[in-house]
């Protein structure tokens, strides 16, 4: 989910062969056994994923999965971004039911593609309506994903309308797992054609080189480098090169792999966020998605303290009796937030106007399962009992937080989806996230625990 977009900014904004795995992960998990708890901790993330997909059923087959429940204000808005983690979640089950649905987000993502109102240069935009809904101002807007026209029903009412990067990058990740795992040359095409339009677009010869941020809703190109984003590259670029065999591939991801590299802060055993300019590196907030995302496209012995730094700088632990917490009274989750700006934030001040003010110690769960993954990733000594412990926090967020939510005005099935934060909290880019259950975190979560890593080519 693009939202501001600046460095470190790729693909959200809130009031932001296929993936390995297996049918254990419908049974993985920390808690009980499903015989004596009912359906297992994972059994209903798919559950709520299957639901987000599943909430206008009256607007067509050709479909997109809602993000956010409704109470996130964001109505039917479905980020690219989390519905190629969609796609990858239920590529990962390892279920016939997952591949079928992986394979109709696939086919909605190839449509948006082929349908966009305004370009026809493979770009995907940031986001799409699903379903009908009316707006602050009283404004209809009454399609499905496919407008009356045929076009892709793209995010206009909140301006999702530019093109990011990342955004593009995790898409392509997608449809070339769902080529891998199915066999159909129309993913591959896909893949290939947001691959061929970031290369066109996005690609700097700045003196610190990789691929810039995208292009704005007026297709401005935005002069940004997001060390996220370059790391997404590497995914993608690498997994195209080993699907197409071409190895302009290969040089395209050693050209985003190098920007990457630049942002090491070997003292510090991190990297940091970006370039505003693309000569200058931009050193703070430093958040966690490039500490994790990195260790899974580049395990780098060299670069394998980021993980640590992720988990020892970031770290949080949210309980009922800190400053603006939402959690009930003796709980407590543990996790990471989502940048170095998130521990100190205002917490006399709204996080933005209308919203709520910060708790520093909300859990981003989204991270905290990014982290959970490059743990069991990494494999050190330790790092699997601590991903397990970052899991059980996750599935505890899942049993407690979100009751009373909906998608589509449907109620979700209690115990079901992982909300974005345990509490609200400001991300230090702009914009902060809430306790809404929320398909990319649910989708992350899945990812964690299959053990499935999608940027590993």
């Amino acid at each position: 989910m693009t939202g501001s977009q600046g460095p470190g900014i790729s693909r959200r904004s809130l009031i932001g062969t296929g993936v390995g795995a297996g049918a254990a992960l419908l049974t993985a998990g920390t808690g009980t056994a499903e015989a004596a708890s009912g359906p297992s901790a994972p059994r209903r993330a798919l559950s709520f994923l299957a639901t987000a997909m599943d909430a206008y059923p009256d607007h067509g087959t050709v479909r997109l999965a809602q993000s956010y429940t409704d109470q996130a204000g964001l109505f039917s808005t479905a980020f690219t971004y989390d519905n190629a983690l969609v796609i990858l979640a239920n590529l990962a089950s390892g279920t016939a039911d997952g591949r079928t649905r992986a394979t109709v987000l696939g086919d909605a993502l190839l449509y948006a593609q082929a349908h966009d109102p305004g370009y026809d240069d493979g770009r995907l935009r940031q986001a799409y309506n699903v379903g009908p809904y009316t707006f602050y101002d009283g404004s209809a807007q009454p399609d499905g994903f496919v407008r009356a026209d045929g076009t892709a029903n793209v995010g206009t009412q909140f301006g999702f309308t530019g093109t990011a990067v990342g955004d593009m990058a995790w898409a392509g990740i997608a449809l070339g797992a769902l080529a891998g795992r199915t066999g159909e040359r129309r993913f591959l095409t896909g893949a290939v054609r947001i691959g061929e339009w970031i290369e066109r677009t996005a690609r700097t010869d700045e003196p610190l080189g990789g691929y810039t941020f995208g292009v704005n809703g007026a297709d401005e190109k935005q002069p940004f480098s997001s060390t996220e984003h370059n790391t997404d590259l590497v995914g993608l670029f690498g997994r195209l090169a080993r699907l197409t065999g071409d190895r302009v591939w290969r040089e395209r991801r050693a050209w985003a792999k190098a920007f990457v590299e630049r942002m090491w802060e070997p003292a510090g055993g991190f990297f940091y966020t970006g370039s505003n300019d693309g000569v200058t590196i931009n050193r703070s907030p430093v958040p966690e998605d490039t500490q994790t995302w990195t260790r899974l496209a580049l395990p780098s012995p060299a670069h394998a303290r980021s993980v640590d730094w992720a988990a020892t700088h970031l770290a949080v632990l949210d309980t009922a009796d800190r400053p603006n917490s939402t959690v009930g009274a003796g709980q407590s989750y543990e996790g990471v937030t989502f940048s170095s700006a998130g521990l100190v934030a205002n917490e006399d001040a709204p996080i933005a106007s209308g919203q709520p003010k910060p708790d520093r110690n909300g859990v981003w769960f989204e991270g905290t399962a990014h982290l959970a993954l490059a743990l069991r990733d990494r494999r050190a000594p330790g790092d699997e009992a601590r991903a397990r412990g970052l899991i059980a926090s996750v599935e505890r967020a899942q049993d407690l937080l979100g009751a009373g939510q909906t998608l589509g005005s449907v109620a979700v099935a209690e115990r079901s989806g992982v909300v974005s934060a345990s509490s609200p909290l400001d991300t230090g880019f702009g914009f902060g996230y809430y306790p809404y259950r929320h398909t990319g975190a649910t989708a992350w979560y899945l990812l964690a625990v299959a053990r499935a890593n999608p940027l590993r080519a």
